[in-house]
């Protein structure tokens, strides 16, 4: 059995009754029932994926995966590829949006290259984790070999093990590749069956012409490669990324370690659909960031029944999404945890 398949088998249905006994808790707090809305929801999920009625607040992270795409080369995003390996050693050196927010967030940043089409010599302070030298160009054939596409899901799977060995317990994806926004809406297109112009939007700030080509290019791809809807894999090694891989590696991995994950942007969520097509249970473990501006990210979070946390424009991608979010979900549980009771604090309930 591969590893991806094991991993996927691993990933159980979270035990509704710490459900049950979370909403409880909820109900007899200091507040009317329901009044704290969706902070009451991220405390009650995280309370059933965790199986522990009174959580610690978690020890969080938040990976920043990186790789460069061949698709670049036709002209379908605003910014060249040398882009991608300088924004890499942006953000290990802690200058980039997803370092700021996550400092605020309480989080951790791992910077980690898989498909970076550039030698970093092992520079410091990123994981090392290179699986090929940026992918294909779609256009004229696969992105990936299934074996690579394979390694780069066992990336984000690793990881996730990893981590939890050392004590984190929330994780985060974010991405860095210049392009990445056409094979994500690719994998859109593809797995929910929806036209290409209306999931496909302007990525980093491209004009209509620049858009019109990047709509055809996608089509061209999809009927080159033919990927099979049902098969993440197959999806992902003939239209994905490398990074777009070790994303839903690690929403597999962080589902099979009983660890929730917050899911970023347009790209995250591109690699999310890609898990929950390999086992649709990954889903119960994971949160939606933020609605992105991209226009295909709503249709793979309604495939997946995910509702995003914060709609605020964004559309930066790096994990920024998932560190906010990590802060409406530290903020759930933190009432979950510290709000007094109607009986602890000596208030009148609604029965009087």
């Amino acid at each position: 059995m591969s590893r991806i398949a094991e991993t996927a088998r691993k990933i159980k249905p979270v035990d509704r009754r710490f459900h049950e006994k979370a909403q409880a808790r909820l109900d007899i707090l200091t507040k009317p029932q329901g009044s704290l809305g969706r902070l009451e929801e991220f405390a009650l999920r995280l309370v059933g994926i965790y199986g522990n009625e009174m959580p610690e607040l978690p020890k969080k992270i938040i990976f920043t995966f990186a790789g460069d795409h061949g698709v670049a080369d036709a002209g379908v995003s605003a910014f060249p590829k040398e882009v991608t390996p300088q924004m890499v050693l942006n953000f290990v050196r802690g200058g980039a949006g997803i370092n700021v927010l996550a400092r605020q967030a309480g989080a951790d940043v791992a910077v980690v290259d898989v498909g970076v089409d550039y030698d970093f010599e092992n520079a410091e302070g990123m994981h090392h984790m290179k699986v090929l030298q940026g992918t294909g160009n779609i256009l004229d054939g696969p992105a990936m070999t299934p074996e690579e596409a394979e390694k780069c899901v066992e990336v984000g799977i690793a990881l996730a093990k990893e981590y939890k060995s050392k004590g984190y317990n929330l994780l985060g994806t974010g991405d860095m590749g210049i392009g990445n926004t056409t094979p994500s809406s690719a994998i859109c297109s593809c797995i929910t069956g929806l036209p290409v112009k209306d999931v496909t939007g302007r990525g980093t700030g491209i004009d209509d012409e620049a858009l019109k080509g990047k709509v055809n290019a996608i089509e061209k791809a999809l009927s080159l490669n033919k990927p099979d809807p049902r098969d993440g894999l197959d999806v992902l090694a003939k239209v994905g990324g490398a990074e777009i891989g070790a994303i839903a590696g690690l929403c597999l991995g962080a589902a099979a370690e009983g660890l929730p994950v917050v899911v970023d942007g347009f790209i995250s969520t591109a690699g999310a659909l890609i898990a929950h097509t390999i086992e649709p249970g990954v889903a119960e473990y994971m949160f939606s960031a933020h609605r992105s501006v991209e226009i295909g990210q709503g249709a793979m979070l309604e495939k997946m029944g995910l509702e995003p946390i914060v709609d605020l424009g964004m559309r930066l991608g790096e994990g920024t999404g998932s560190a906010l979010a990590m802060m409406l979900m530290d903020s759930g549980l933190r009432i979950y945890r510290e709000m007094a009771t109607f009986a602890d604090a000596g208030v009148s309930d609604r029965e009087g």
